[in-house]
């Protein structure tokens, strides 16, 4: 089977090759190789390779930063959404689109997850980007999968576990202060790519949500991580009014696998489970990263 991946170089897109590369024909392109915003190149690639699946891993993630630069958020997270929706039309294929749990307000009572069938309320400008680009995936054919991880992590690209390890090592004794009052449920950009590939196997369709099991504030995730990772820390716990960011983030994040579940295809463990295995797998590269400045 042909896989193109666009974003190909970010945390998931990586991590998406590496799944894949084995048993399927891969292409992985981003930024520097091709401008999803840019339909007649972009149509001239799918033209020629003529994936079975095009995985849409490509979005500007910066979310504080598209408060402010919210034309750029828009050409790439909606129109070039829509441009690989109109590859899909006119060549075929499959879509395969990523989303986020930041399409929801947060207003639920923790620990009341979202499901599926919840009806989105973005409050910040890139979680409207990602809703916007959802519809257009929803408004084309049945010819796709949209997929909603939260809170991802990887040992590629920039993440907030690697922003914590790194403030961590830099000043073992500073105090960091970590926001206690964000609930969401940690997705492992490998275990999603992993999960991704289930979905391609079942021939899914549809919205899934894809995130670990249980739940926690950004304050128990990053105290969990480094103490796995065993690096002397001193993070303290704060309020969201205590570290103020220009975009609104809700406060309630949880989401619920319910539709993995009801097809009989998820293998989300529990979060702490994906830690520790991150940490197993990965620990030597992350401080090693850090050290030399990536």
């Amino acid at each position: 089977m042909k896989i193109l991946i666009a974003g190909g170089k970010g945390q998931l897109g990586m991590d998406c090759v590496r799944v894949f590369r084995e048993t399927h024909d891969v292409l992985a392109i981003d930024l520097d190789e091709l401008d999803i915003t840019r339909l007649t190149d972009l149509e001239a690639l799918v033209k020629k390779f003529m994936p079975n699946i095009i995985i849409n891993c490509a979005a500007y993630t910066q979310v504080d930063n598209c408060e402010t630069e919210k034309d750029l958020a828009w050409n790439v997270n909606v129109i070039g959404t829509k441009n690989l929706v109109k590859c899909v039309e006119k060549h075929g294929g499959f879509l395969i689109h990523i989303s986020t749990d930041y399409i929801f307000d947060g207003r639920k009572r923790v620990p009341e997850p979202y499901v599926e069938t919840d009806e989105p309320n973005p409050v910040s400008y890139y979680g409207k980007t990602k809703y916007e680009s959802e519809k257009v995936v929803r408004s084309a054919s049945d010819r796709h999968v949209i997929l909603r991880p939260a809170w991802m992590y990887g040992v590629n690209g920039y993440n907030f576990l690697k922003t914590m390890l790194k403030l961590a090592l830099k000043n073992p004794e500073g105090e960091i202060k970590v926001v206690d009052d964000q609930y969401g449920s940690p997705t492992w950009s490998y275990r999603l790519a992993l999960q991704i590939q289930q979905i391609i196997d079942v021939d899914a369709r549809g919205i899934y949500h894809t995130t670990a099991e249980g739940y926690c504030t950004w304050f128990e995730l990053a105290e969990y991580f480094l103490q796995q990772i065993q690096v002397p820390h001193n993070i303290v716990p704060c309020t969201s009014e205590e570290y103020p960011t220009p975009a609104k983030r809700p406060i309630n994040s949880i989401l619920e696998n319910r539709n993995l579940k009801e097809k009989g295809i998820n293998i989300m463990p529990q979060w702490q489970d994906d830690i520790d295995r991150f940490v197993s797998d990965f620990r030597e590269d992350l401080l090693d990263d850090i050290i030399k400045g990536k």
